[in-house]
């Protein structure tokens, strides 16, 4: 985008209690630049950088400049303890380490002094007329290796999902097809780098000359709207909840709303209908670079159909998903160098995700395989619940998990954000939707686990509420 636009504004951030643009061809700079450094601190191609900081500028351009380096950009969740980044380093193979100022201390050995901040580089003047003087850009290979998304493990232990840039740019090209994107427009990027779903935004951003918007430390998203008008926007549920109570008209004038997390309440979709936003679902995963289908957002909470260079089966009521936005596979286990990619003979991938198409052709994911249990003897699927527990005034969140019991094997119990009505009224609300032998027979608070990705961290809040509690809950396998 620096050759066809290089005055479109690509990048709104925050500095000295503002925000500030950089248009392509200064961004374009900033990457050349770091990708020097890089090189001259021994990056190579096919090298692996782990990074380490919340969204920033810098995370921004380390990102671009290992795509021009040809070496593998590695961001990680700034709040897995130190050790635990050393064990993943050293599984993994990463072999250059850099952190914002706030988290040097996370790293296992000493990372790499790059002066990125808002004030080391160039003039903007400067940069203005270095940039028509610089050679043409890198040759880039779209089929290699260009980044490391770690996914949550039953095990505890991530797995390390590889991309390509020809996946990133594949689903770029198919979000558009739902979510128009332009030269102009102006995405937040509200979720983090070291999720999928932030790193396709930047992608999309890129891919249609749009700008990206850096979140302000220390603001609330409602001042953050008001700080920068946007244009799209991805939020999950509750967040949508809260700022329908709080300010709902700093939504005006939104393009998209990406709504993830789960299934959208019915009156959560009617709260926006006088707004005028139009609000999207999708169903995605990071092995398939985000998005694999996207719907306007609906009351029979369909989530769409395949959109462009993605492929969708349902055999068994099982999803099964691939096409150009399949990702090369994970690193190996005991070879941080091996690629492997878990696909049948046809070369699909199983999702452990259920589902089934509407009549229409659209998609109805009914839950994870691995979160379904049995209660004597009838299999219990949470999120059927959650969804009805959802729809009751008040409640913002729901997650429904089994307790092992001695006569029923396991019975549902539910922990719930928002409202706290008493357990006889959710029953007597909850026996008018589902069988009374789903309904939870406990009911727990909220634990304060912080959601960073658009997806439920559903391990993560269970564990809280055990170990709070005091409940034995039974491993995942």
């Amino acid at each position: 985008m620096a050759a066809k636009v290089p005055g479109q504004i690509a990048l709104h951030h925050w500095h000295d209690s503002g925000y500030h643009p950089l248009d392509y061809a200064q961004l374009a700079q900033r990457v050349r630049q770091c990708a020097g450094q890089l090189h001259s601190l021994g990056l190579r191609p096919g090298d692996k950088l782990a990074c380490i900081d919340q969204n920033s500028l810098a995370l921004v351009i380390l990102y671009w400049a290992c795509i021009d380096l040809g070496a593998i950009f590695c961001p990680l969740n700034p709040r897995f303890p130190k050790a635990q980044i050393a064990t993943i380093a050293e599984r993994y193979g990463f072999n250059h380490f850099w952190a914002g100022e706030t988290y040097q201390d996370l790293l296992p050995e000493p990372g790499l002094t790059l002066t990125l901040d808002a004030n080391s580089f160039a003039s903007e003047s400067a940069t203005k007329s270095e940039t028509s003087e610089q050679a043409s850009p890198p040759q880039i290979d779209t089929t290699r290796p260009c980044n490391i998304i770690l996914t949550s493990g039953s095990s505890g232990m991530p797995k390390a999902a590889v991309h390509c840039l020809n996946n990133h740019i594949a689903s770029a090209q198919g979000s558009t097809q739902k979510i128009p994107l332009a030269l102009g427009d102006n995405w937040l990027l509200s979720l983090p780098l070291f999720h999928i779903g932030g790193l396709a935004i930047v992608n999309r951003c890129a891919l249609a000359g749009a700008a990206l918007t850096l979140p302000a430390s220390g603001l609330s998203l409602a001042r953050q709207l008001e700080a920068m008008p946007l244009t799209h926007l991805s939020l999950v549920a509750t967040q949508l909840v809260r700022l329908l109570n709080d300010a709902p008209e700093i939504l005006k004038g939104l393009k998209a709303l990406l709504l993830g997390g789960g299934a959208i309440d019915e009156r959560l979709i009617e709260r926006l209908t006088p707004l005028g936003i139009p609000a999207f679902t999708s169903y995605g995963m990071t092995e398939m670079s985000s998005q694999i289908t996207t719907a306007r957002a609906n009351a029979l909470g369909s989530c769409g159909a395949p959109l462009p260079g993605r492929e969708l089966k349902i055999v068994d009521e099982v999803i099964y998903v691939r096409g150009e936005t399949l990702f090369l596979g994970y690193l190996g286990d005991k070879s941080p160098h091996e690629i492997n990619i878990p696909l049948d003979k046809d070369g699909w991938l199983c999702t452990q995700d259920r589902g089934r198409f509407t009549p229409e052709g659209e998609l109805l994911v009914l839950g994870r395989t691995d979160n379904m249990f049995i209660c004597g003897g009838e299999n219990i699927q949470p999120e059927e619940i959650e969804a009805v527990l959802r729809s009751y005034p008040g409640i913002e969140e729901a997650l429904v998990f089994g307790i092992p019991d001695q006569e029923f094997g396991l019975l549902p119990a539910a922990i719930i954000k928002g409202g706290s009505p008493s357990p006889e009224k959710l029953e007597a609300f909850l026996c008018q939707h589902i069988a009374r032998f789903k309904r939870p027979r406990h009911y727990y608070p909220w634990p304060q686990v912080e959601q960073t990705g658009l997806k439920l961290p559903r391990k993560l809040v269970i564990q809280a509420v055990a170990e709070r509690h005091g409940l034995a809950i039974k491993k995942p396998a």
